[in-house]
């Protein structure tokens, strides 16, 4: 029985050891960048990192990313004159772009739209609005020399705070257990597809099943649309409270939006308040190819190059462009 336990044990070693191999060898765990928060208390990726991003099983998306000195995802360096035209691309995920190689990015987009500027993405995983505003207000002396300033905005998660503070959960994942964990490509790989999900869920029901149970009260679709109503109002106050904090410049500032999912209730009070706004819609609307990749909502090669165009029309259709 000993012998028999032994040999168990050497043999789902070996075969863990096989499995770590084939996963490193054909790269289907994802590189994840480290990440550090600076003396201004900005959250970014630590400088100077190189590595890979993987999503799906069959590594459905593979590209490269490259973490340059300021700690973003960028094919260049962030150094700003006032004898350039540069613009600058704030947001999360989707500024930040994991999802494609890092040298075809939507600033190399816009800049092949648009000759003779420099684009500066600053772009990272879970960036909302009062993140923007802090890291612009923080590098304000290198802001003021961006001639402009295009912030990406989801209304129905960029604008649940009214004011900027850290967020320790995303920090933890830099936790000494998390680095271990990460040294693992396997271990990566299988929380990447979901295989470690059951355990994690069975460990949660066990949790729910010990708390004491809420009631469930029912609502019906007028008392949906007044919660609704009640958080747009509170959404477009934290809106204002985070203007007020940091400043913003409406000349240079615009944002970048789908007013598909925003309320008629922010558009509103942009539109009154002479807020610029990029409104992507109608081109990801009339596209007959697919704007966003198969397995998640980010935008694929055809959505970026509709972010690009819709970005390098506004420009060009105003006179802060031209020099």
């Amino acid at each position: 029985m000993k012998k028999l336990i032994l040999k168990s044990i050497i043999y789902i070693f070996l075969i863990l050891m096989m499995l770590e191999g084939v996963v490193r060898v054909f790269y289907l765990g994802k590189d994840t960048p480290t990440r550090f928060l600076d003396t201004y208390k900005v959250e970014k990726w630590k400088p100077n990192q190189n590595g890979y991003s993987v999503t799906g099983n069959r590594r459905q998306n593979f590209s490269e990313y490259h973490i340059n000195a300021s700690g973003y995802n960028s094919y260049r360096e962030f150094t700003p004159t006032k004898n350039k035209i540069e613009i600058a691309l704030v947001g999360d995920s989707f500024i930040e772009g994991f999802h494609q190689n890092y040298y075809n990015s939507i600033g190399k987009k816009l800049e092949k739209n648009i000759p003779n500027i420099e684009v500066y993405e600053y772009g990272y995983a879970g960036y909302d609005f009062a993140d923007q505003l802090h890291l612009v207000h923080s590098y304000k002396e290198q802001f003021d020399l961006i001639d402009h300033v295009i912030l990406g905005i989801k209304f129905s998660n960029d604008l649940t705070r009214g004011e900027y503070n850290v967020i320790k959960s995303r920090l933890a994942l830099e936790s000494p257990i998390h680095k271990l964990i990460k040294k693992s490509k396997l271990l990566v790989y299988c929380k990447s597809i979901g295989i470690l999900d059951p355990p994690q869920e069975l460990m949660y029901r066990i949790i729910n099943i010990l708390k004491p149970k809420k009631k469930i009260v029912q609502q019906n679709n007028i008392k949906i649309q007044k919660v609704k109503e009640e958080k747009d109002k509170i959404y477009l106050t934290n809106f204002k409270s985070l203007v007020s904090k940091y400043g913003y410049d409406k000349k240079r500032f615009t944002l970048l939006l789908d007013s598909r999912i925003t309320s008629p209730l922010f558009i509103s009070y942009l539109e009154e308040n002479k807020y610029r706004y990029i409104d992507f819609s109608s081109l990801f609307r009339s596209s007959n190819q697919p704007t966003t990749l198969i397995y998640d909502k980010h935008w694929n090669n055809n959505g970026r190059n509709l972010i690009a165009k819709s970005i390098a029309d506004y420009l060009k259709s105003n006179v802060f462009i031209k020099k």
